[in-house]
Formats: C-alpha cells, structure tokens, sequence
C-alpha cells in the first residue's frame, strides 16, 4: 500500500479546508504565501487522489431517522482484511475498521429498523468464513459527534 506523498503545503491546506471548507482559494493563497494557481491545482491534485472531498455533513437527527449501530465482529485474524472487505461492500455499513484489542473489527452501520440490524449482524456477517462472534451496540443519543475524526452518512 503506497503513502500518500503530501508536503507541508499540502497540510496547511488541508489544516484550512478542515475549519472552514468554504475559504476562497484567493483567502488561503494570501494565508499561505502563494499563488491562486498553486492553491487550486494542490486542492484538485488532492481530490483527485481521494485524500480530500467536500461534502455537507448532517446530523443523524436530520431528516432520515437513521440509527447508527456499532458491529463488533471476533474473526480470525489471518481472514481480518478479507472479512473486512467482505463487510465494507454490504450497504448499511459506512466504516469498517480493523483493530486491535476485544474486537478484530469494528463496523459503523446506518439502519431505520431493527430488523435491518439484525439480517445485517446474524444473517450475512456472522456468517462470513472466520467471523466468531458478532456484538451489536446501538446508540440511543449522541453526545458529540464530530464529523472531522469520521464522517458517517447514509449513501443517498
């Protein structure tokens, strides 16, 4: 797996668009010290490699009623990365991570219904070759979510 090769430039930029993405190009170049041109060509070098993109992050309270469920899923750990990938392609799931520590890998699932839920946890991860255990938590209120560590939105 190839790094991404991002200078000190690159970050401050980032730095930026992360407090407030809606900064002109024109605002950062003279905060930066550079030129307009230099500004929109990083920020589209960066998008086009998928490690930026602009989006409007809503509330899980906004609109859909969705629910966010956190699968902790036991499974092998020579199969971790396959079974990872496995559950990334199912819908409901908007982050998969793989961890170390109780569980192998933590899913991040956006549901209406508990039934959803369910066929999602019992029917198809659990019984993807080398899962052992699944845990579901459901969250009944969010204190903080901050968008900035992980964006988890339903795929609309």
């Amino acid at each position: 797996m190839m790094h991404p090769q991002i200078d000190e430039l690159d970050r401050q930029l980032i730095d930026i668009l992360s407090h407030d993405a809606r900064v002109s190009n024109r605002k950062i170049a003279a905060d930066l010290g550079v030129t307009e041109g230099t500004v929109r060509g990083r920020i589209r070098r960066l998008q086009n490699e998928n490690l930026i993109a602009f989006t409007a992050i809503t509330s899980f309270e906004l609109g859909n009623q969705s629910r966010l469920a956190i699968i902790g899923v036991q499974a092998d750990v020579v199969k971790a990365r396959a079974i990872a990938e496995q559950i990334s392609q199912l819908p409901m799931c908007n982050a998969v991570m793989l961890m170390m520590g109780r569980f192998t890998i933590l899913a991040f699932c956006l549901f209406h219904e508990l039934d959803q839920l369910h066929q999602i946890a019992s029917d198809q991860i659990l019984a993807i070759d080398g899962v052992h255990h699944v845990e579901t938590s459901i969250a009944v209120r969010t204190v903080k979510y901050n968008a900035r560590v992980v964006r988890i939105t339903a795929d609309h």
